[in-house]
């Protein structure tokens, strides 16, 4: 399962995995060490991002839609606008209706906001150019522990099982909820619903447990020792790849050391 992955002939898809790693390592941490309300910089990290994604050749329009997964971690910072400290000043809505909205506290939010969105639009990014094997490569090249390697590729690798083992749930709930009245896909109440879907969910806790045993019994039998086994590990890194990481991140750090400074 990759399919995230897709393949392009571009400058992005053509770079070596370790190094498009090791530079969006670089940049979410600079990223999210910027100050609270620097909006310049956070400016040139996004028009930084949206050169990259110009020479990636990705689809725009999908790269859009795959960053709302951001939209929880940003709606989590909504109270920060509504709890910040002093100033204040009042949203009014009606005659006896109005918000208290900490100037501070916006701020913040919308710092949270910038910054959560062009972190998930650089990791989208990453995933998007390289692909699943070559990126465990980079892993390991930046000593990850193998353990963490292993648990995350076998996650990646079995996440399919798991959703079509949701799906199968889905349909069988669908088949036997039908209606006398012509209906399709009849339902009972919210509270109905809940205790349906809570129980779905037990039952796929159950099935992923019991599936992650038969597959670690089945890698035992086959001589699994925790290593994996990655093809071309000690490429070399040519020098003009590492020329443009140390470019890079030295623009990064830079525009990180002039927002402290400033």
């Amino acid at each position: 399962m990759n399919e995230l992955y897709e393949h392009q002939e571009s400058v992005i898809d053509k770079l070596d995995a370790r190094v498009k790693l090791v530079f969006t390592l670089v940049f979410l941490i600079c990223l999210n060490s910027l100050p609270v309300g620097v909006w310049p910089a956070y400016i040139l990290f996004f028009a930084l991002i949206c050169v990259e994604i110009l020479f990636s050749q990705v689809s725009l329009k999908k790269l859009m839609l795959r960053s709302l997964i951001s939209l929880p971690f940003i709606l989590a910072a909504i109270p920060l606008i509504f709890t910040g400290p002093e100033p204040y000043f009042q949203l009014v809505i009606s005659s006896n209706t109005w918000l208290s909205i900490s100037h501070p506290g916006l701020i913040h939010f919308m710092s949270v906001l910038i910054k959560t969105w062009i972190s998930v639009l650089a990791a989208l990014l990453l995933s998007t150019t390289t692909s699943f094997q070559t990126l465990i490569t980079a892993f390991q090249f930046l000593k990850v522990p193998n353990v963490i390697i292993a648990i995350f590729s076998l996650m990646w690798r079995y996440l399919s099982l798991m959703i079509q083992e949701a799906r199968t749930l889905m349909h069988a709930r669908a088949s036997r909820s039908g209606s006398t009245d012509g209906k399709k896909n009849s339902t009972g109440s919210v509270f109905w619903r809940a205790k349906v879907t809570g129980r779905m969910t037990g039952n796929l806790l159950i099935r992923s447990l019991e599936r992650s045993e038969r597959v670690y019994a089945a890698m035992c039998s086959r001589g699994h020792d925790g290593e994996l086994l990655i093809l071309n590990k000690n490429n070399p890194i040519s020098q003009k790849e590492l020329i443009w990481l140390f470019a890079l991140s030295m623009f990064c750090i830079l525009v990180l050391s002039l927002s402290l400074i400033g």
